[in-house]
């Protein structure tokens, strides 16, 4: 049984719970057993995920996309678009936001921000966000090329995040794609320099970067917004550098190895967390991020404004040798006699 069914199953079993607990003449304490028990079952099943139905999870058409996280944890957004040289790309959103943040932490940081983003009057952070945006509807998905970018996108994504840097803003990255997109007019406009351009450029920039995969992190379409201080992952997301479609059709000629090649591809968040690779997982409502998305968010505020207050109290120079550290310190190697 895959998860969609699971899925099905758990909306029934709610919505008679929602219905009994309407009730007078049902004792609430055997409500509540009924309750703990259908939570054991459903995290029992949701923590023998496969690597693969982890996939399908984090493509999950009900995952909440970027713009819901700007809808959910930003106030006052404005979209930049363009990138001043050829044009714009819908599956890259870029702008700024204000991040509004507790007394505690705005205490914290008044006299200790290395940065000028921190309005202590009405206390919030001006950031820089940048996402890959996949849309929801038929028509929205078309329109951001199914979160696909183009070379437009990518260079968009670096002019923002240079004004972001001139102005002193940190910068949060929203990474769900399946890659970059492999078209003709995107090779012609260049897509691979594009992209390497953004990791270099990104690798040198004097502000904090945090970046969070929040789906599918697919190859160096995925890697062209990800060159950040801080990785950070939900937990039914996964980040690789091809999708275990395309691993299994280039390695065993086919689409049955599937599972075999997501396995391999240590993938999940769980695998790169131990790895190294990336910094934290968030974790996300019990049956995925599209559940109870209000948690979700909640969490990932949470998360965000940790890493934050840390990142905004360190020098601009400290900031980038942190990251340039950050990435000579991934991997292993072993010296053989």
């Amino acid at each position: 049984m895959n998860f969609y069914d699971i899925e099905k199953k758990i909306d029934k079993i709610e919505e008679k719970l929602k219905i009994l607990k309407e009730r007078e003449d049902i004792d609430k304490e055997k409500i509540k057993l009924i309750e703990e028990k259908f939570k054991r079952k459903i995290e029992k099943f949701y923590s023998s995920l496969t690597p693969y139905q982890k996939v399908l999870l984090a493509r999950h058409p009900n995952r909440p996309k970027f713009l819901d996280y700007v809808n959910a944890l930003f106030k006052d957004f404005v979209e930049l678009k363009g990138d001043r040289f050829s044009g714009d790309c819908q599956a890259i959103v870029c702008g700024f936001g204000k991040l509004y943040i507790e007394k505690e932490i705005l205490d914290f940081l008044k006299d200790k921000i290395k940065y000028p983003c921190l309005n202590k009057e009405k206390g919030y952070l001006q950031v820089c966000l940048i996402g890959q945006e996949r849309g929801k509807t038929t028509k929205e998905k078309i329109k951001r090329n199914f979160g696909m970018p183009n070379p437009q996108g990518y260079r968009k994504a670096l002019r923002v995040m240079k004004l972001a840097e001139k102005l002193g803003k940190p910068i949060l990255t929203f990474i769900d794609t399946p890659g970059a997109f492999p078209g003709i007019e995107a090779e012609k406009h260049s897509q691979s320099e594009a992209i390497a351009r953004n990791l270099y450029e990104m690798a040198k920039l004097k502000v904090p970067i945090i970046a969070l995969v929040i789906g599918e992190g697919g190859s160096g379409g995925a890697l062209g917004i990800g060159v950040a201080n801080v990785i950070l992952m939900l937990e039914n997301s996964v980040y690789s550098v091809i999708s275990p479609e395309g691993c299994s059709a280039i390695l065993f000629k086919s689409q049955d190895k599937v599972e075999e090649a997501a396995k391999a591809l240590k993938l999940t968040a769980q695998d790169l967390y131990n790895l190294g690779i990336i910094d934290e997982i968030i974790k996300e409502p019990l049956g995925g991020a599209h559940r109870h998305k209000e948690e979700l968010f909640k969490n990932v505020k949470e998360v965000l404004i940790k890493y934050l207050k840390n990142l905004l109290i360190m020098e601009p120079e400290e900031v980038k040798k942190l990251r340039y550290k950050k990435y000579r310190n991934i991997g292993k190697f072993e010296e053989i006699s």
